[in-house]
């Protein structure tokens, strides 16, 4: 597409056609067919990058269009990884979906002790461009062997990038920048995420990885939310304004690189802080970051940080009780609610 018009007279204008209304679905899947027809040296690794949903039909015009370079591996994780590992230790640039985000867990030597230590290892001298992309979370009956979230683990390992978009123009913008990072990046993805609807350039520009966004400004109490999370934080967001409480929602897009910058400053702000994440309480990226501000600012807090995230169990299987961990708007709302009822913290 030209990013511009020209009239008559072959004057330039900027392009004026209207940006478009796409699913988080279609939007990751125009990054991929994008990235397929740019770079002759791409290739997908898995066909499941949709789930199991209606909208997978969205990734087949891609494998119609692109059959060599869409492979169907089998049901052998660490094999696959390994061997997108290794052609983009040879000059390759691989995405290899893992599907749901527990099956990592069965490719973790190649991830965490191959791809993760290669540049270190070689002095710089070995570049690795590929990324894993896997659908973390509670989905609706994944129970515990498929509705895990193991971002906080990955982040554990030096090496590592990951991206975790929560919109159809993160992901647009998000994906491109990572394969063409040249470093092995996580791509932590939500399949509650594939039909949210979201605003995308005709032009997408891609978004540099650590550069935070402010979803909402507000001046009462900062939320930081990730993933799919973002998208629970928003109707909480309206509800607690129709209560007369702002909300600033910070949105990471990445946590390797992290922004701290603009999590810090909407922190010292609004002196108080809620986090939302789905990894678990103990450990995970609310904890992290939890630890991070303590550090920092801990004399900007006016009351103690509260963490909205996955207690310390299996996921069960059961809808209603599933339910009960989620970071639900609800829970979001009550935690802000919770933060403006505290009492501030005295200081000597």
């Amino acid at each position: 597409m030209s990013a511009a018009t020209t009239d008559k007279a072959g004057e330039h204008f900027p392009d004026q056609r209207p940006d478009r209304e796409l699913t988080y679905a279609e939007a990751l899947v125009e990054a991929i067919a994008e990235l397929m027809k740019d770079d002759p040296d791409f290739f997908v690794i898995g066909s499941y990058v949709l789930g199991l949903g209606p909208m997978r039909a969205l990734f087949d015009q891609v494998r119609r269009e692109y059959p060599m370079r869409v492979l169907d591996p089998p049901t052998a994780e660490i094999g696959f990884t390994g061997f997108g590992i290794g052609a983009a230790m040879n000059g390759l640039h691989v995405m290899v979906d893992l599907s749901t985000a527990s099956f990592i867990f069965e490719a973790f030597p190649q991830v965490a002790n191959e791809a993760a230590n290669a540049s270190y290892m070689s002095g710089g001298r070995l570049a690795v461009p590929i990324v894993f992309h896997f659908l973390h979370g509670l989905r609706g009956g994944g129970a515990a062997q498929h509705s895990h979230s193991p971002q906080a683990m990955l982040w554990n390992t030096p090496g590592l990038q990951i991206i975790m978009p929560s919109s159809p123009a993160d992901v647009r913008g998000l994906l491109p920048a990572a394969i063409k990072s040249g470093n092995p990046t996580v791509f932590v993805d939500h399949s509650k995420l594939m039909p949210i609807k979201g605003i995308v350039s005709v032009s997408p520009k891609e978004i540099p990885l650590g550069v935070a966004e402010i979803k909402r400004s507000g001046s009462d109490v900062t939320v930081v939310a990730t993933s799919y999370s973002v998208q629970q934080a928003l109707p909480a967001c309206d509800e607690l304004a129709s209560e007369g409480i702002e909300i600033e929602l910070v949105d990471p897009r990445t946590v390797v690189p992290l922004d701290r910058r603009t999590i810090l400053d909407s922190v010292s702000k609004t002196g108080r802080l809620v986090i939302v994440d789905e990894t678990h309480r103990s450990c995970g990226v609310a904890s992290e970051i939890a630890a991070i501000v303590s550090e920092e600012i801990l004399e900007a807090l006016k009351v103690p940080i509260i963490r909205v995230t996955v207690p310390d169990v299996p996921v069960p299987f059961s809808p209603v009780l599933e339910r009960e961990l989620d970071t639900t708007p609800e829970r979001i709302a009550a935690a802000v609610r919770t933060q403006m009822m505290r009492k501030q913290l005295s200081r000597p």
